[in-house]
């Protein structure tokens, strides 16, 4: 019998839609390792990742044909290794387009509006002004990765009348992005945004894309917003450059090493608000996992297609 594996705890609903998928196989889900661990070298099918995988996975004898990754991102695990085994790897990308655009903008709009600033004042019983004047609206966002994340910060950008630049590896133009640039020309939009929003996945081109260079090339009023992973920036570089000025301020989700230390400047810093890698929170994650990506997927797999969607592509790393 057929082993499908999934290493997370869903619904009995989902479980149900996905049990009538493959009524011949046997269905081992739960987080829990005691649950599964004795499954995974004879399953054809993986679904979520969890730590001491990699020894079932890339093991000669694994059945393992496919893995569906229960997060977008996917730089986190062997993607070397596993480009020279046989299986497919897909991810669960799409899945946080509404909650992280939600957080860009809740970033946004609280360093615009000093939020974070007057939440402080207020456990202090503080009544001050702190300077407040700007606003987002007619302002210019740069979008540092159109992808369905990027997508969905544009058109919410659009409402509030901004002008919206984007960058993406093909320079394709995308719906509700006014001008599309590409990676190397990133020194061309930089010095026009007065916010600018990274979206990007951590691949070998993307390290440490944002430095020393790239916040001198901002405006001194921008904001810099960071949603992607924290290894696109040079850490060092950009707590100097919102020390000394070069930029107004950032909104922070992802950083080099997680969780932020203790030591960070970042925590005690007036111009930044820092989130613990929570921006693609939501009470719908497992709904749209399974529903969107996990249940189509194993329909086409079933019928002896490559599974369609989020298809990872080992030489790109996403």
């Amino acid at each position: 019998m057929k082993k499908m594996v999934i290493t997370r705890n869903i619904d009995q609903t989902h479980i149900s839609q996905i049990k009538d998928i493959i009524p011949d196989w046997e269905l081992i889900v739960g987080k829990d390792k005691q649950i599964w661990q004795e499954h995974v070298k004879d399953a054809e099918i993986i679904a979520g990742w969890s730590k001491g995988l990699d020894e079932y996975c890339l093991d000669p004898q694994s059945k393992l044909k496919w893995l569906q990754s229960w997060s977008a991102g996917v730089d986190y695990l062997p993607l070397e290794e596993f480009n020279s085994r046989d299986f497919f790897l897909t991810s669960a990308n799409g899945v946080h387009a509404y909650p992280i655009s939600e957080t860009i903008f809740a970033l946004m709009l609280g360093l615009t509006r000093k939020i974070h600033t007057y939440v402080k004042n207020q456990q202090k019983k503080t009544w001050h002004h702190a300077n407040m004047g700007q606003e987002i609206h007619g302002k210019t966002i740069g979008i540092i990765g159109v992808g369905t994340i990027g997508r969905e910060t544009a058109k919410i950008a659009k409402a509030f009348g901004m002008k919206v630049l984007g960058v993406r590896h093909s320079g394709m133009p995308a719906h509700n992005v006014d001008e599309m640039y590409t990676p190397n020309q990133l020194g061309e939009l930089l010095p026009a945004c007065d916010y600018v929003v990274v979206t990007l996945p951590l691949t070998k081109d993307t390290y440490q894309m944002f430095g020393a260079e790239q916040f001198r090339q901002m405006k001194a009023s921008a904001f810099f917003i960071n949603i992607g992973r924290g290894e696109i920036v040079v850490e060092a570089d950009l707590i100097q450059a919102l020390s000394e000025g070069t930029i107004a301020g950032a909104g922070l989700d992802v950083f080099e090493k997680e969780p932020l230390s203790n030591e960070s400047p970042f925590w005690e810093m007036e111009n930044v608000i820092v989130t613990p890698h929570t921006s693609g929170s939501t009470e719908h994650y497992n709904q749209r996992v399974v529903e969107n990506i996990l249940i189509p997927n194993l329909k086409a797999y079933l019928s002896g297609k490559v599974p369609p969607i989020n298809l990872v592509d080992f030489s790109k790393g996403y």
